[in-house]
């Protein structure tokens, strides 16, 4: 083992652990070095922030993912630098892992376009510690406009804004619509859930720019029948605790989810070459950064064209087509075998609106509704890592399906940490309530 290539790998997210996976029973002692000691299937995050699924059911430990493969070692810690001369990788506490090859994918955050302070009114979604948050701001928003009803006898309409029309955007907006709408609708007493506002602001003329226009227009169609006000051509400006500026107008808000804007990891700026304005790394074809044959760059973090002069997608396929890419050609180095050049195979778009709504297209197949959204279902539900959570997932969904409940609607923290402080209930008299709220009955709606 000792006088075997080694091979690190920064990152475990889909990258990562396909290029683990590939190097796997290889000719190369491979260490994967990751911040988290778990691999997050981040196209159901969403759920897990709508309080349809829990963080365990869309994460596994990486070190069990990779526990079979006696050449892989998981290094629990954080890269934060590189010695590219004596092939180097610089952990956050002092240590250092040496290679013979380096494949760096970190991922991407979202991004605040040098407005960082925003995150903390408007989080992104990008870990499974974004989507808890995202999901007790979410719950605890109606809590509370229950107990202002019960202290004092107004009825707040609650205001959701979610920023950004890209797929992420699309299916927080509707998710939370539907919990307004069907998940809560008869466990709150004073307050109609259903009145809830959800508002979807998109700076392009179009959401869901990625697909086809009749696709995005009818997904449009879709949100707004869900009750989602869609506004395109509109620019969040400023953000701020209780409001979000669009083009020249203040908006109100009680949750603001941001949805729009990807930066690369922070380690590309690491490696020595130019980055573009997104952070990304521009790759030769076989991968590799500018003048360092070992050292690759995939998924996320990579900028790369193809053969028409289309950026290839940063999207969970191609980081795991670019791993098996960079695997296939450091083998292929050791096999004195030349290189080959990475070319991105498509396999298609989906995203889903809400229940029995979504959009696919697949090269020139385009289709939508229930049957689209079947097909969502059934590639997310494959696609997940382990049995255990594919079983998991699939109880939950066919329960949310037939009953339209959360199985996950829990508040992290107490009362102490709530984002507004009225008077806690028992220190002061319920307020006395208008005569038709305390006739009506729980069931009229």
């Amino acid at each position: 083992m000792a006088n075997k290539p080694k091979v690190v790998i920064i990152g475990g997210g889909f990258g990562g652990l396909q290029a683990a996976k590939a190097l796997a029973n290889g000719p190369v002692e491979v260490a994967l070095i990751d911040r988290k000691n778990h691999h997050t299937f981040q196209p159901l995050l969403y759920q897990v922030a709508t309080a349809v699924l829990s963080p365990g059911e869309i994460a596994q430990p990486i070190r069990r993912i990779l526990h079979k493969y006696k050449n892989v070692e998981v290094v629990l810690g954080e890269a934060v630098g590189f010695d590219l001369e004596k092939n180097l990788v610089h952990l956050h506490d002092g240590s250092e892992i040496p290679f013979d090859y380096l494949i760096v994918a970190a991922g991407a955050r979202h991004s605040y376009f040098g407005h960082d302070e925003w995150e903390q009114d408007a989080p992104g979604l990008k870990t499974i510690e974004d989507a808890v948050e995202i999901r007790r701001r979410v719950l605890l928003a109606f809590e509370l406009a229950e107990r202002e009803a019960y202290l004092t006898g107004v009825r707040k309409h609650l205001n959701f804004v979610v920023i950004g029309g890209g797929a992420t955007g699309v299916e927080v907006a509707g998710a939370i619509a539907g919990i307004a709408r069907e998940a809560l609708a008869r466990d709150f007493n004073l307050i109609d859930t259903r009145r809830a506002l959800v508002q979807l602001f998109e700076g392009g003329d179009r959401i869901l720019n990625a697909f086809s226009p009749d696709l995005s227009a009818k997904a449009k169609k879709d949100l707004e029948d869900l009750g989602v006000e869609v506004y395109l051509n509109s620019f969040v400006t400023e953000v701020e605790p209780d409001r979000v500026k669009v083009n020249d107008k203040w908006i109100a808000y009680d949750v603001a989810v941001w949805a729009t804007g990807v930066a690369a990891s922070p380690l590309g700026k690491q490696l020595g070459v130019e980055t573009d304005r997104a952070g990304r790394v521009p790759v030769n074809n076989d991968l590799t950064i500018p003048g360092r044959e070992n050292v690759f760059v995939i998924g996320d973090m990579a900028s790369l064209k193809q053969a028409d002069g289309k950026p290839v997608p940063g999207v969970a396929p191609a980081a795991m087509q670019m791993a098996d890419n960079a695997a296939a050609n450091i083998l292929r180095d050791l096999k004195k075998e030349p290189r080959r050049d990475f070319e991105y195979n498509d396999k298609g778009s989906m995203a889903t609106i809400g229940r029995n709504k979504a959009i696919v297209e697949i090269g020139r197949w385009k289709f939508n509704g229930f049957f689209a959204w079947c097909v969502w279902l059934f590639v997310h539900l494959i696609s997940l890592i382990g049995f255990r959570n594919r079983l998991y997932v699939v109880s939950e969904w066919f329960w949310a399906y037939l009953t339209r409940e959360r199985s996950a609607r829990l508040i992290t923290g107490d009362a102490a940490e709530m984002r507004e402080t009225p008077k806690m209930i028992g220190t002061t008299k319920p307020a006395a309530l208008p005569e038709p709220a305390l006739k009506r009955k729980k069931t009229a709606r």
